[in-house]
């Protein structure tokens, strides 16, 4: 079963969500293999709700999952906190709305929560929680307590760093650190759109219908990371379409998305 375990339903944290955008999304995560997502949309996107309304709308969820053209979507958030980093957050649907809830005193940057902070609320449901791209330039988690960051479940091996970094030089970076704090890894594409499916998942040896699944065979790693020999080629030609689109919408492209164009 493969699994993509950071993901994004919306072009970006600006635009609005879109069901039409996400059942293209949905399909073409399909085609790619992928047998379902973790839907972690960032936690200060415009109206967070309504995606999930827009979801509830279009498809149908068992306690655990949307099931969307074949793909089974796990409800996520990903968090900034205040020290820099991305916290991520998969649970059930009720369990990831009121974290948000409780989030939304700390959506600004200048009042991101504190990572400890965050960690005690999030032990306050059943949640499942990647500590995010720790090597990523913009938002670091490395440099974080050890003591805090051992309370994570697991860390993100993410495509967009993948490519901008190189393979080796990001996994020489991750696995020595991820190692040393006891946490397995994680693969997550990060996409925003659909290009960049499949361009690395985790492929499990069971059926997941849980998070509470997802959590054991992760703890036991009962699971092999897959990375796309054409990964490079996905999230390029990702990034550079995500560029036109917001630039269609009026929407300018952060300094992020300008240097990663032009990573080779």
């Amino acid at each position: 079963m493969l699994i993509d375990l950071h993901t994004h339903g919306k072009l970006s944290k600006q635009s609005d969500f879109s069901l039409d955008y996400f059942h293209e999304m949905m399909q073409e995560a399909k085609l790619n293999g992928v047998d379902a997502v973790a839907l972690t949309e960032h936690f200060n996107t415009k109206n967070y709700e309504a995606i999930y309304e827009g979801l509830d709308s279009a498809f149908p969820y068992n306690g655990h999952y949307y099931e969307a053209h074949g793909v089974r979507v796990f409800p996520g958030i990903e968090v900034d906190i205040r020290e820099t980093g991305h916290i991520l957050l998969i649970g059930k649907k009720e369990e990831i709305l009121a974290i948000r809830a409780e989030l939304e005193p700390y959506t600004s940057k200048e009042n991101f929560i504190p990572f400890a902070q965050l960690l005690k609320l999030a032990d306050t449901y059943h949640l499942l929680k990647i500590g995010g791209h720790p090597f990523r330039d913009s938002t670091p988690l490395h440099q974080l307590n050890r003591e805090l960051l051992i309370q994570l479940d697991a860390l993100d091996l993410n495509a967009k760093d993948l490519y901008k970094q190189g393979v080796e030089v990001n996994r020489q970076k991750l696995e020595p650190f991820a190692e040393e704090l006891g946490l397995p890894i994680v693969a997550g594409s990060d996409t925003h759109q659909c290009l960049q499916y499949g361009s690395v998942v985790n492929r499990f040896n069971e059926p997941i219908h849980t998070v509470e699944d997802l959590k054991q065979a992760i703890k036991s790693r009962r699971y092999e990371i897959e990375i796309s020999a054409a990964l490079d080629i996905k999230v390029k030609a990702s990034v550079m379409l995500k560029k036109v689109l917001k630039q269609l919408k009026g929407e300018p492209p952060s300094r992020e998305e300008l240097e990663e164009v032009y990573t080779s």
